[in-house]
């Protein structure tokens, strides 16, 4: 592993611990961050070739362990897809690749990108920040872990507007404070 991996993973889990957990934006995070059932995969891809190789090796692996090992993926890709257009571009591949690998139902992606911008908004709209991360991720869920959880929490449809609401209480500033973005300085392609 780099020194850039390491920079790129310490920066993925500070926002995790501080933004996800830390505001309680997915209620399910917590747990399987303190069981250490979430596996961090950084991407060496410069192009999305190769990119979704590394997508379907790491969809290969998560599947092959067992729940209670690794129960969730992010696959970060600090080297590529830097504009959010291009990442949200390649979430139709990575939906197609789903349906190729006959893992639709089995598997779901969920998207982070530092640049994440929801239809109808502001690029500078705080409530865009529930799905901002330092870098490009794919995360890979497991379906039948998400139906547990949400099974165990009641209303789960209401996550995403007490999550907007979070977002906008908090406001930029207290966003900023967080310090979930990247490392001053430090550049993942070296």
């Amino acid at each position: 592993m780099t020194a850039a991996d390491t920079t790129v993973l310490n920066d993925m889990r500070r926002w995790l611990e501080r933004a996800v957990i830390g505001l309680n934006l997915c209620p399910f995070a917590k747990a399987v961050h303190t069981k250490g059932q979430i596996h961090y995969a950084v991407s060496q891809a410069t192009d999305t070739e190769a990119l979704r190789q590394d997508l379907v090796h790491e969809l290969k692996e998560l599947l092959a362990q067992d729940p209670s090992a690794r129960d969730t993926t992010l696959l970060i890709a600090p080297q590529v897809l830097a504009d959010f257009l291009d990442y949200n571009d390649f979430l139709d591949v990575a939906d197609r690749l789903l349906r190729k690998m006959k893992l639709d139902g089995v598997v779901q992606i969920a998207s982070f990108h530092p640049q994440f911008q929801f239809g109808g908004t502001d690029a500078d709209d705080i409530t865009n920040y529930t799905n901002r991360a330092p870098y490009p991720c794919l995360h890979l869920l497991r379906e039948a872990s998400i139906d547990r959880a949400v099974e165990a929490f009641p209303e789960a449809e209401t996550i995403f507007e007490r999550n907007m609401a979070t977002l906008e209480a908090l406001g930029q500033n207290g966003w900023d404070a967080l310090g979930v973005g990247k490392s001053p300085d430090e550049d993942p392609q070296k």
